[in-house]
């Protein structure tokens, strides 16, 4: 697990998405496996800068989010479709054809959850998967339990998890309490990893995941110390405290 401190938000995201754009000019298929929340928002702006600017090309770029709320609709502007659209695709010349979000809203959740895994197998597998982390050590939606889920799967929320949502709803209730999420397994298939956090609500976690000697499914983050290529970028509040 390599390490990077960056001194502020800003330069996380900048650092962060510079790997990604040297992954695409090395690769101009690369298969991208993407994350939604505050944390990569910094991330994708800089990612259209380097399109707009640079000539940073996504046109064969593939990419897979790693969940969506179940039950809200596409366009429902706290939907992670919508988000990713807002965020970053309408705004770069991916082919929207290949890019893939899950869906919250099929009728059989959980054949569509085996197809969405085999669809990445299909594709040829994540080359680089972005990754935040919750207060609580969830990664995706892959909360703390006894179990954990190795494949695509229905998942139910935590409060924790819910109340930390529901700053992007007009009240809590509206907070939809299960999404379909990637699984640990899913996740530790990509060949590379990048867990991005920043400010001083993520410290101890960070401090708990970079210091841990044991695997444990109360913080699933921690299963990415067995992968072989994961940076973890981080500003120095996370780090710090």
């Amino acid at each position: 697990m390599k390490l990077i401190v960056e001194k502020d938000y800003d330069g996380i995201s900048k650092k962060a998405a510079g790997i990604v754009k040297q992954q695409i000019e090395s690769n101009k298929s690369t298969i991208l496996g993407l994350a939604t929340g505050s944390t990569p928002v910094g991330m994708y702006k800089e990612l259209i800068r380097m399109h707009k600017e640079e000539g940073l090309d996504f046109s064969n770029v593939i990419s897979f989010n790693l969940d969506e709320y179940i039950g809200i609709d596409y366009e429902h502007p706290n939907s992670y479709h919508y988000f990713m659209k807002d965020n970053l695709f309408n705004h770069i010349n991916i082919d929207m054809n290949n890019t893939f979000v899950p869906d919250g809203k099929a009728k059989d959740l959980d054949n569509y959850c085996k197809q969405y895994d085999k669809l990445i197998e299909k594709k040829g597998g994540i080359d680089l998967q972005i990754l935040g982390i919750g207060e609580n050590g969830h990664i995706a939606f892959n909360e703390p339990d006894e179990e954990l889920n190795t494949g695509t799967s229905i998942i139910n929320l935590t409060e924790s998890t819910i109340k930390a949502n529901s700053r992007f709803f007009d009240s809590p209730g509206e907070v939809p309490k299960k999404a379909i999420t990637m699984g640990i397994g899913s996740i530790m298939k990509a060949k590379k990893i990048i867990l991005m956090a920043s400010g001083k609500k993520k410290a101890k976690v960070i401090k708990k995941l970079l210091e841990g000697k044991k695997i444990t499914t109360q913080l699933p983050a921690s299963m990415l110390l067995l992968h072989p290529d994961v940076t973890v970028i981080v500003d120095e509040e996370a780090y710090k405290g």
